[in-house]
């Protein structure tokens, strides 16, 4: 009997017996779609890496207040970065006439959940005491009105530019350019609105702030002579490291630190970003892919017992076909076929489960997916060679019955 008719009968038998079937076929169907899932949140994670790598800019350098390696934020409470350390940065490290230079260095000082206040409506927001060119830096212009001017920064001004959420929630859907508002009940005017802006790369909302000058921040709203950050945009992206170890080493100067000694600042660049990212994300899906390969073999080893006793309860009839001339290698062949059918059968399931599941939580539960044919196609090896592995021993045990014993 040649292979395809072997294998013909194997997969008829299985079709004979639809529940043993089925429950043969569920552990391959958990497995090939929770793979599925994973690997399409994992593509996922890969695009949410490349976005937050591209909102923090790969051209940017990012001094944050307090200590920390890798991606960090600034830590509040921390006042050892000041004006002064922007400053020198801007002298010490090549600047806009070297082509390797820095064209923008911008100070910031923040503060969050700030009360402010507009007519009968009042919130909490962050606020962002900012230079004038942090607009540029930041590729953050106003939609709306004006941006932050160097004369609001020469006097002080109390003018400020609302993101579009802040803006939506005191004002609705009015323009709120040319009105007041409280910010820690210090009056403001409202000078402009910056563009709706995506999350940040730590995922914090961006448009719930109001940005004020550096000047009227520092000395009339949060009374201190301290940054939060300092931002350096190169000029060209491969100078970012070398750039961060000099700048390095400027503050280590300044701030009297001597290597072992902890930084009381800490130095984040888009490389930082893509790496904290990827961190997160690659554990995650070394996990969801552990317990998805944990269910694949859970199910191949469920199938194996299933097919051992399939074997016990089908003794007359491997010993019928032994008797009217069938081989070991034919019954081998048949039993080995039935488990790699079971198992390629709950692999197209599985693909399709995992396919529709995927669907599902992108469209309700936010989850950022891409479906590729990686996946399938791993799920797909992975299914042939758990029914190959798993399926040897019964179809060994059923090719070694003897005719004579089987139909005693």
């Amino acid at each position: 009997m040649s292979l395809p008719r072997i294998a013909a009968q194997g997969i008829r038998s299985l079709a004979a017996h639809k529940l043993r079937t089925l429950l043969m076929t569920i552990g391959t169907i958990a497995g090939v779609a929770a793979l599925v899932v994973v690997m399409s949140m994992g593509k996922g994670a890969e695009q949410e890496v490349m976005k937050r790598v591209g909102a923090f800019g790969i051209r940017l350098v990012k001094v944050n207040a307090g200590g920390g390696k890798g991606y960090t934020k600034p830590q509040a409470g921390v006042v050892t970065l000041k004006l002064e350390d922007a400053d020198a940065l801007r002298k010490e490290i090549p600047g806009p006439d070297s082509p390797h230079g820095w064209d923008i260095v911008t100070s910031v000082a923040q503060k969050h959940a700030i009360a402010m206040k507009a007519g009968d409506r009042q919130c909490e927001g962050d606020v962002f005491a900012v230079d004038s060119d942090w607009h540029e830096a930041m590729e953050w212009p106003a939609k709306e009105g004006d941006p932050i001017a160097p004369e609001d920064l020469a006097t002080m001004a109390h003018v400020c530019v609302l993101g579009t959420r802040l803006a939506k929630t005191l004002f609705g859907d009015e323009n709120p350019v040319g009105s007041d508002i409280l910010i820690n009940n210090v009056r403001f005017r409202v000078k402009g609105v910056l563009i709706n802006h995506p999350a940040s790369p730590g995922g914090d909302d961006e448009n719930n702030r109001a940005v004020v000058p550096l000047t009227t921040g520092l000395r009339r709203l949060f009374n201190q002579n301290h940054l939060t950050y300092i931002r350096v945009r190169m000029k060209n992206p491969d100078d970012v490291p070398a750039t961060a170890e000099k700048m390095r080493a400027v503050l280590h100067d300044r701030h009297h630190i001597n290597p072992p000694e902890v930084d009381d600042f800490s130095i984040v660049t888009a490389a930082e970003v893509a790496e904290a990212a990827r961190g997160i994300s690659g554990w995650l899906t070394a996990l969801l892919g552990a317990l998805a390969l944990l269910g694949m073999l859970v199910g191949g080893a469920v199938m194996m017992n299933i097919l051992l006793v399939s074997v016990a309860e089908r003794t007359r009839e491997i010993g019928l076909r032994r008797a009217v001339g069938a081989t070991r290698r034919a019954i081998f062949v048949q039993f080995l076929a039935e488990a790699v059918t079971v198992t390629v059968a709950g692999c197209a399931a599985g693909a399709a489960l995992g396919w529709a599941v995927t669907a599902l939580l992108v469209r309700f539960a936010a989850v950022r997916a891409v479906v590729s044919w990686e996946p399938f196609a791993l799920a797909a090896a992975l299914a042939v060679l758990t029914g190959l592995v798993f399926g040897v021993q019964p179809a060994r045990r059923a090719a070694r019955l003897s005719p004579v014993d089987a139909l005693r």
